[in-house]
């Protein structure tokens, strides 16, 4: 008790400091997770919750059940064709972006003319807001008035049903995601190109290394503890990515586009009535899920010698 009283006692100042980012955490995070795990284990709906309907205030009946939710949502095959599709969906878009943003930070860390405007050009996306940018590519995957579909009726060949074809929706919205999360990995590869000694390059190019194996025994491994935090984030954000479907395809078309996180949107918002409690429950099912991805993640980097 002594020592952990001394110790605070020496790190007041940074407690203090601390303290009020604490506290705001607690509150805008901590108070509506407590909240929704408790939600996961009522009843609660449209139905059964407290609210005022002109002057008269209705009380909560929803009663606690239990897993109740859990089980029902685990027992559902619901949950686990959107869990598929939602891992695809997440594996393609982290895939191609990690690939291309690589590719074309390798491309732009190369003295070439140009490449000041080149880099501004490839960051362009990130800087639009990402709800414009899918309203702007929706119009260009309208089936009859889309520039694509106009391109693509000058050469001869039939419109493609960007939006309205199960297979072709989930092309579209993974292109989407790809386009919006280049930017991203294009600035953080370029910032671990540029980290990694010219030496290393010279002294390989000087003993006879072919431009694949420099790339593969110096650019690789020199990149690996930025490129293993990228890839978490966006695997984060990518399996959570609400605008690009819900403003994209809303689900469809016939759900096929549907992941976790729009399916539990619109169980609590869209869906009458609305069922607030097994949204909830399956919001901390996606919770558990990227917590799970995450200790299982950094297990696998720690086994390979990375220190995050």
């Amino acid at each position: 008790m002594r020592r952990v009283t001394g110790w605070a006692a020496r790190h007041w100042w940074a407690w203090a400091m601390v303290a009020p980012v604490a506290l705001v955490i607690g509150l805008i995070v901590g108070y509506p997770l407590t909240r929704g795990i408790y939600l996961s284990l009522t009843d609660a709906d449209e139905a059964n919750v407290e609210r005022t309907i002109g002057v008269n205030h209705i009380p909560a009946t929803y009663e606690f059940i239990g897993l109740d939710n859990y089980t029902a949502i685990l027992s559902d095959s619901v949950f686990w064709d959107r869990l598929g599709w939602t891992a695809v969906w997440t594996v393609g878009c982290v895939g191609f972006t990690f690939g291309l943003g690589l590719t074309l930070a390798v491309m732009l860390n190369r003295k070439v003319k140009g490449r000041s405007f080149y880099r501004v050009a490839m960051i362009v996306p990130w800087g639009i807001p990402a709800f414009v940018s899918v309203f702007a590519w929706k119009m260009l995957f309208n089936e009859k008035n889309g520039l694509l579909n106009k391109v693509l009726d000058g050469g001869g060949i039939d419109g493609v049903p960007w939006l309205g074809d199960p297979v072709w929706a989930k092309v579209s919205v993974v292109a989407v995601n790809v386009w919006l999360g280049v930017p991203f990995m294009i600035v953080a590869m370029l910032g671990a190109l540029q980290s990694i000694p010219g030496e290393l390059y010279e002294a390989a190019e000087m003993d006879g290394a072919g431009p694949w194996q420099r790339f593969r025994n110096i650019t690789l491994p020199g990149v690996r503890s930025v490129s293993s935090t990228v890839i978490l984030l966006s695997t984060i954000w990518t399996f959570n990515m609400f605008p690009v479907i819900f403003l994209l395809t809303k689900g469809g078309p016939e759900d096929s586009t549907e992941i976790l996180v729009t399916y539990a949107f619109r169980l609590s918002f869209v869906n009458s009535p609305r069922d607030f409690a097994t949204s909830a429950a399956w919001g901390v099912l996606i919770l558990l899920l990227l917590s799970l991805f995450t200790v299982v993640y950094r297990r696998a980097l720690r086994r390979q010698g990375e220190a995050w």
